[in-house]
């Protein structure tokens, strides 16, 4: 008999046991059925007239196997494309639309997520294609993963930069105190061998501590802490860093005066290396303090003309271009200027740079930098240079420009966007999406606009701008619900609740589905005083995929313009009624309204 015969029939009598289809009795290979259990096994889905083959062969069971079977791989295969997106969302890939199947980037994103290092064609893979973003976490990554493994940490299973131990271990591999918080948090995970390390590290501290205090003639002060100021202010002196006004006050309150003879000392002898390099006296031997060079660059630092005496005593050891300095009238002329807050000219800065006076320059970025600061209410006195981001962002606010996402949330996580900042943003964005709706005729430009004019605390504009809405013109009900929604909305910023009303119905008609409109109904109700009726409105929200705090953010708008007192009591008393808990807030939201009148 021939043998590929042979393996063949005994494929096809394993194929009908897998698939319950023993009393099917032709077992020769011809036979349609093997076809079908073959295609079957290899994931591929029947058609039509192989399903009614095996209904009509009696093998329903086998039927509803390999349907089962197809069903659970369709279920795999979803939720293989479901993790994929997660994991493009979640590492900042963007742009990308290619299918998980075909793709290298899904095995990428998943070493990167299980904490494995990454190869260098791998690396290069992710740059070739434009994501920086997701190259930078993956680096940060591969960091994690080597402080877990230094750090005994690997019982720990988030490798990415944004968890909790993160920070912690950074902080133990720069040799930080941890906070009670942080100590708390590794016992919490059990992290015992990583609290292991902290413990060495503080006692290597505490004896580096009572060293330090030895050098810096300290000892009178007892505490051993590790927390004191004192251990911080000595390091800084070993580190040879120039200790804060601050820290010169608490050291004369402990009555350390000996540190401090010290601190000034030291500061001195490198404020002078300094001025000698500076203002080219680097031939003058003398390191002390207490020299008369030392006072004469201390008059030339502080931007005064020097008198004949030093002036002699300069010329004598010939020191020409240090005198030059001194005189150098035009210089101290523009930082009059700066002083009086005027800004200097183009022209100006231009000689400033040729003649290499960068300081001078950033003293002029400092003025406008301050006089932004000050157009925009921030009042925050740690934003003083230019370097920082702020700068570049009012700059651009100022000129009407867009600000990049990453400026937004940076001002968000320094707690910068209220306001004129925030207004004004919602303004530029406002006006650059109208000019798209311009440019493209998208109407979803119109929606986004309008959310932006709402958000700037314009909704008079935004009326303006979705009235007349060609709703018979446009065929995608999803956007028509959108239109609705946010026009219906600015009604509700005036109190329109009725004309609200209707465009919420509306928008429910052209997208059932959408919870945005039902969010916008609850709202309504609310601020009608209708707030069983509101809740039922909600909860058809968050069937819809609305989020409960979604939800409370909406009450609290209600309750933020309700100026009532009564209307306001009567939300709160129903409020705290349903869930105390969860609307704890609502009893400290009526209580600050008290103390503000």
């Amino acid at each position: 008999m021939n043998p590929e015969y042979e393996i063949s029939c005994q494929h096809f009598a394993d194929l009908k046991e897998k698939y319950q289809a023993a009393k099917y009795e032709y077992s020769s290979p011809s036979s349609p059925l093997y076809f079908i259990l073959r295609k079957a096994d290899l994931g591929i889905e029947l058609t039509d007239l192989e399903s009614i083959y095996l209904q009509k062969e009696q093998l329903s069971t086998t039927f509803n196997i390999i349907q089962k079977e197809q069903q659970q791989r369709n279920k795999e295969r979803i939720s293989l494309g479901v993790e994929f997106t997660k994991l493009k969302s979640k590492y900042k890939v963007e742009n990308y639309n290619i299918s998980w199947i075909t793709s290298d980037l899904y095995f990428i994103l998943c070493k990167i997520d299980s904490g494995n290092f990454l190869t260098e064609k791998e690396f290069n893979w992710l740059l070739s294609h434009g994501w920086k973003a997701t190259t930078s976490i993956a680096i940060e990554t591969q960091k994690v993963t080597s402080l877990k493994s230094k750090y005994k940490a690997t019982r720990y299973q988030d490798f990415h930069p944004d968890s909790p131990l993160y920070p912690i271990l950074k902080k133990i591999d720069r040799s930080e105190r941890l906070n009670e918080t942080e100590y708390k948090w590794l016992i919490e995970k059990g992290l015992l061998e990583t609290l292991e390390f902290v413990k060495q590290q503080e006692a290597e501290e505490r004896n580096e501590f009572i060293q330090l205090k030895e050098k810096y003639q300290a000892t009178k002060y007892k505490s051993e802490y590790l927390s004191s100021p004192l251990y911080a202010i000595l390091q800084k002196l070993e580190a040879e860093e120039t200790l804060m006004d601050t820290e010169i006050n608490w050291l004369q309150e402990q009555e350390l005066i000996e540190t401090i003879a010290i601190a000034e000392e030291r500061e001195q002898i490198k404020e002078f290396a300094a001025w000698k390099i500076k203002y080219k006296a680097t031939e003058y031997e003398d390191i002390s303090p207490k020299c008369h060079l030392y006072k004469v660059l201390k008059i030339i630092d502080s931007g005064n003309f020097l008198g004949e005496q030093d002036i002699n005593f300069l010329k004598k050891r010939k020191f020409l271009e240090t005198i030059k300095v001194a005189h150098d009238q035009y210089t101290k002329h523009l930082k009059s200027k700066i002083e009086t807050d005027e800004l200097l000219t183009n022209s100006e800065i231009q000689w400033l740079k040729n003649n290499g006076r960068e300081d001078i320059i950033i003293l002029v970025q400092e003025r406008l930098f301050s006089i932004l600061k000050s157009k925009y209410a921030v009042l925050d006195d740690k934003y003083k240079s230019p370097s920082s981001p702020l700068y570049s962002i009012l700059q651009k606010l100022e000129q009407d420009e867009r600000i990049e996402p990453q400026d937004v949330a940076w001002l968000q996580e320094n707690e910068l966007f209220y306001d004129k900042i925030r207004t004004k943003y919602h303004i530029i964005e406002a006006d650059f999406y109208q000019q798209e709706l311009k440019r493209t005729g998208n109407q979803w430009n119109l929606v986004n606009a309008s959310s932006h004019l709402r958000k700037a605390d314009k909704s008079k504009l935004a009326l303006q701008l979705t009235n007349n809405l060609p709703l018979n013109k446009i065929e995608d009900n999803k956007l028509k619900s959108a239109l609705l929604t946010t026009r219906g909305g600015a009604f509700r910023d005036f109190d329109k609740l009725d004309d609200a009303e209707i465009c919420a119905r509306q928008a429910m008609k052209y997208q059932p589905d959408s919870h945005h409109p039902y969010t916008l109904m609850g709202a309504i109700c609310y601020q009608q005083g209708k707030y069983f009726e509101g809740d039922k409105w909600f909860s058809e929200a968050i069937k819809r995929g609305a989020k409960p705090l979604d939800m409370d953010s909406e009450i609290k708008s209600v309750l933020k313009k309700t100026n009532d007192q009564k209307q306001r009591q009567e939300l709160v008393n129903y409020l705290l009624k349903k869930d105390s808990y969860r609307y704890a807030w609502a009893k400290d939201y009526l209580k600050k309204q008290k103390d503000k009148k």
